[in-house]
């Protein structure tokens, strides 16, 4: 027996909590489904099941027979559900403007000029283009749903429409079963069309909000590259990320967004790794580092040796988690999910009722009204906005959060976040804008204005984060760079560079020490102060002597 496997699957047709709950409960009925999960919302299926017992197609076919459909093809089930959320929304789209074109002036005869002579043949013919193009799918998903003994919205509009439509078609043919009974055969075609043409905007209302709340999971598909430059026999040569395989060497250009996790073998430079860790600042990355898909590299180009591929990788995983927490129901509407269960026997139940009380009190005479008095009820209850609401929220609260690199576990999670009054971060630039600049300068004992000039020529060849604002700095002062003979960058140090037969050097506190310089008692309280404060230091000096302090910093957003 092997171990229990939990997958992820969207869902394509649903149009209701009762929906959800019916594609929920026959996954649930298959041997081998330990657990499912619904998220109308998200249009996904969370079920937890033993491949040895039951396998993904078994899956597929059982939901096919309540009239939904599975996508089980994991490496393209966003694209294929997208593509069906846009095939679904313009048959819907196409469906609601013939209902409204049709109904409308069913609408018009049946409240204005009910009693001109054959008007009842008129309504009919104008009638069957909604009933049976527009309607279609609710009669077709009623009747797969009567099949397997459950029910859902689409259940509640097919009977209203169906009852109001039979009952006027019978009117329409045999007017002289009511006539000899002293009582007028009314017709409701304006009902039974109307009422279609008013439940498919709200679908399409529906399909449109939940079509926004999926551009965050699109956005970091977005992220993953296509293509990847692979080397071969020294030759560089472009193929699809599905084909790349771990080992593989893969050039990367600056520029460029890197295709695989992977470490680099050849080559340093600065990548953004912003929608991994929320730090704006890129990282420095040489030889023997690891370098993550989807990150941005910023200036040097390098090659890398792919160690995770596909769904392995972190932003694969990313995505995938996101899904899941948007596809997760929080505790309340554990409460939704019971309501809803028993929501439409109910509704049908009261509906009886109503049509009973009526017959009751009015006797025969009054039969029309209690007929229409129960498919107010029906039509009244179908709006699903209580099913609708919660999952709705929660994907969309997740969405939102992905989309500012904010990503949120679960539904539960999301949940507790109300009774949240502090948040610690242990990393600044999660905070920051990632647009660093100079705030002070502490000036040594052999500081001279000549110096500069040296500074801004040798940060102008720097590629690191803190040279740049450097150079901003220095620009806004008016400065020129000056001419310098030579130039090396130090990773993880610094730079150094030549003037004539002075060696001038600019880096971190390593570099400091690297050339034997020290801080003098006039500037360390200082140097202290901008430490405790959180500034970055960029240490400039010539020799062995340190000529100035650039404290730098990262405003908060």
């Amino acid at each position: 027996m092997s171990d229990m496997t939990k997958k992820l699957y969207p869902v394509t047709g649903m149009h209701c909590a009762a929906c959800a709950g019916n594609v929920e409960k026959i996954v649930r009925k298959q041997e081998g489904v330990e657990n499912a999960s619904v998220n109308l919302a998200a249009a996904t299926l969370a079920v937890t099941y033993n491949p040895d017992i039951v396998s993904p197609q078994q899956l597929k076919e059982a939901v096919m027979k309540i009239g939904f459909d599975l996508i089980i093809d994991e490496d393209n089930s966003v694209q294929e559900q997208e593509e069906a959320e846009q095939s679904y929304y313009g048959q819907l789209k196409r469906k609601t403007i013939v209902a409204w074109i049709f109904a409308l002036p069913v609408a018009v005869l049946g409240m204005f000029l009910m009693n001109v002579p054959g008007v009842n043949w008129w309504m009919l013919l104008l009638s069957l283009p909604v009933i049976l193009y527009s309607g279609r799918s609710f009669y077709m998903n009623a009747w797969k749903q009567t099949l397997q003994r459950t029910s859902n919205m689409d259940t509640l509009v097919a009977l209203s429409t169906s009852i109001a439509f039979l009952f006027s078609l019978f009117n329409t043919f045999y007017p002289e079963f009511w006539y000899s009974r002293g009582l007028e055969p009314h017709v409701y075609y304006e009902a039974a069309t109307v009422i279609i043409a008013f439940v498919l905007v709200g679908k399409l209302m529906e399909e449109k909000a939940k079509g926004k709340t999926s551009t965050a999971i699109r956005k970091l598909m977005g992220l993953q590259p296509r293509t990847a430059r692979v080397v071969k026999d020294g030759r560089e040569e472009d193929i699809l990320i599905a084909e790349l395989q771990v080992g593989d060497k893969v050039s990367v250009r600056p520029g460029e967004q890197i295709p695989v996790d992977g470490v680099i073998v050849g080559g340093n430079t600065f990548i953004d790794e912003s929608m991994i860790s929320g730090e704006p600042i890129p990282v420095e990355k040489k030889q023997g580092d690891k370098v993550l898909a989807g990150t941005i590299n910023q200036n040097g180009a390098f090659t890398m040796t792919a160690q995770k591929v596909g769904k392995n990788t972190v932003l694969a995983q990313i995505i995938r988690m996101v899904q899941e927490a948007q596809g997760a129901k929080a505790p309340v509407q554990r409460i939704v999910d019971k309501v809803t269960a028993v929501f439409v026997p109910v509704v049908l139940a009261v509906a009886v009722f109503t049509f009973l009380v009526w017959i009751v009190a009015g006797g025969a005479d009054d039969f029309s009204y209690a007929m229409l008095s129960a498919v107010s009820v029906l039509v009244i209850a179908c709006p699903c906005a209580l099913g609708l609401a919660t999952p709705t929220a929660l994907m969309v609260g997740i969405g939102r959060g992905a989309e500012s690199h904010i990503l949120i576990k679960d539904a539960v999670a999301l949940e507790q976040m109300r009774k949240v009054d502090t948040v610690v971060l242990d990393k600044t630039g999660t905070v920051t804008e990632g647009r660093p600049v100079v705030t002070g300068w502490l000036h040594d004992a052999g500081w001279q204005n000549e110096h500069k000039g040296i500074l801004y020529a040798a940060e102008l060849k720097s590629e690191h984060p803190l040279a740049l604002a450097i150079v901003e700095a220095l620009k806004k002062e008016g400065e020129k760079p000056a001419l310098i003979d030579s130039f090396e960058s130090r990773t993880g140090r610094g730079i150094v560079v030549t003037r004539g037969n002075k060696t001038f050097w600019a880096g971190s506190h390593r570099l400091l020490k690297d050339f034997g310089a020290g801080i003098s008692d006039l500037l360390k309280g200082m140097v202290e102060d901008y430490e405790k404060s959180g500034k970055s230091l960029v240490y400039f000096g010539e020799g062995n002597t340190l000529l100035a302090v650039i404290a730098i910093s990262d405003k908060i957003k």
